[in-house]
């Protein structure tokens, strides 16, 4: 074990405790993925209300992640220097703002800064768990919680999905969001009732965890993984939650309800794929199979469900997607590689710069997939052949990440870290 690794020991949560923890973290969680993903499924109720153009949709749905971005970098120092309990709870209030402010926005712009000051307020969802779990959790039991933090957003996936097609006639896309707004509130009370308090967490000198980005930009860890993560793992998200929606109904042919079916499944295959994750990367850690190994091994399947996407074009329906969705799961498990690379007093701010990658990467993926689409169109291209290209530009990206992974050598600078167990 890593001298690092011994200094956090003494504050590691016992199981009950962990269990409570995790279960109030995945609460707010499954609220911040629905709400991301709640656009795909809401995007023929916009376009009809507002007449959106693809490129509207993409920067509607991309705004979220925009105002999550942005905050990625005071995020990680914040979780480094007050505490992941303190820092969520501010955000989700922000959160609850945002959901209020899109129940009344009237027109496209008020829709679009609304959703912007949502991605503000959940960017903290998934950081601050993944932050706690580095520091309090042992090495197996965060693995496995990292996972399942990733099951319970697709879980709030899969709620965007069928779940909202049924309840918006009941109370509207306004109402949902007034809905959703009540729940994160709940989120919030949960998480100051069951999460202890933060203790300052100090370095092995005993000095308070703060500083710059610097060690992390340059880690030979986060260098190899940020160009699949922004590509990759932007683009696995910004399919699920926006573009498999309009690919289905514009290019299958089929209805917004069908459409709906069809994300369903997307969702479940998605939810089903982090459970597995969660159940065996523990024993396949234990037998050498580094995350990775895991990832090398594991891209291929994606890469080959985008390039059928592509080739089959209108016979590219629900199925395809789930491959393409389950497939990329794999690129998840650098969430964990890139915490356990670095020192737990370094944890937040590893893990948001590299969720900072992530989700530019999903703004530029979402929104650009609509440029092009609009541009394609603009040209004489019909709507297959517009999202064709479209996705055969996400692939080539996506492949071209895969080499720079395959080809760069995380060890090639030493480093003091805790993946040394």
């Amino acid at each position: 074990m890593s001298e690092g690794r011994e200094h956090d020991r003494s504050e590691i949560f016992p199981p009950a405790v962990a269990v409570r923890v995790f279960l109030s973290f995945a609460f707010a969680y499954f609220f911040s993925a629905l709400v991301r993903g709640v656009t795909a499924t809401l995007a023929p109720h916009f376009s009809a209300e507002l007449g959106l153009s693809a490129a509207d949709l993409g920067l509607l749905a991309g705004a979220y992640f925009l105002g999550f971005a942005s905050t990625q970098l005071p995020l990680g120092s914040a979780l480094d220097r007050f505490g992941p309990r303190r820092v969520l709870v501010v955000f989700l209030g922000a959160a609850v703002l945002g959901c209020a402010a899109f129940a009344l926005a009237r027109n496209f712009i008020g829709l679009t800064l609304a959703r912007a000051l949502i991605g503000v307020g959940v960017s903290a969802c998934l950081m601050a768990p993944l932050t706690t779990f580095r520091r309090r959790f042992t090495t197996l039991a965060q693995m496995r919680a990292n996972s399942w933090m990733l099951m319970a957003g697709s879980s709030g996936m899969v709620a965007s999905t069928l779940p909202v097609q049924w309840l918006v006639p009941v109370t509207g896309w306004r109402g949902l969001f007034w809905v959703i707004a009540a729940c994160v509130g709940l989120s919030m009370l949960a998480i100051l009732l069951v999460v202890p308090r933060d203790a300052p967490l100090r370095d092995s000198a005993g000095a308070s965890a703060a500083g710059g980005y610097g060690e992390v930009w340059s880690h030979p860890s986060f260098v190899r993984f940020a160009p699949m993560g922004f590509f990759h793992y932007g683009g696995l998200i910004a399919v699920q939650s926006l573009w498999a929606g309009p690919w289905l109904v514009q290019v299958c042919g089929w209805t917004p309800a069908s459409a709906a079916q069809g994300l369903f499944a997307i969702n479940v295959a998605m939810l089903l794929s982090f459970m597995a994750w969660g159940v065996a990367v523990p024993k396949l850690y234990m037998r050498g199979w580094t995350a990775q190994r895991l990832i090398a091994r594991g891209v291929p399947l994606s890469l080959a469900a985008l390039a059928l996407a592509v080739l089959l074009g209108r016979e590219a329906t629900a199925w395809v997607w789930v491959l393409f969705c389950a497939g990329s799961s794999v690129v998840a498990l650098s969430q964990p590689a890139i915490g356990l690379a670095f020192r737990s007093e370094l944890a937040g701010r590893a893990l948001s710069a590299y969720n900072l990658v992530v989700f530019l990467g999903v703004f530029v993926v979402q929104w650009g997939i609509g440029l092009v689409i609009d541009l394609l169109r603009a040209n004489g291209w019909s709507t297959l052949s517009a999202y064709r290209g479209a996705l055969a530009l996400l692939a080539g990206c996506c492949a071209l990440s895969y080499v720079w992974f395959l080809r760069r050598d995380e060890h090639a600078v030493p480093h003091k870290t805790a993946s040394s167990l």
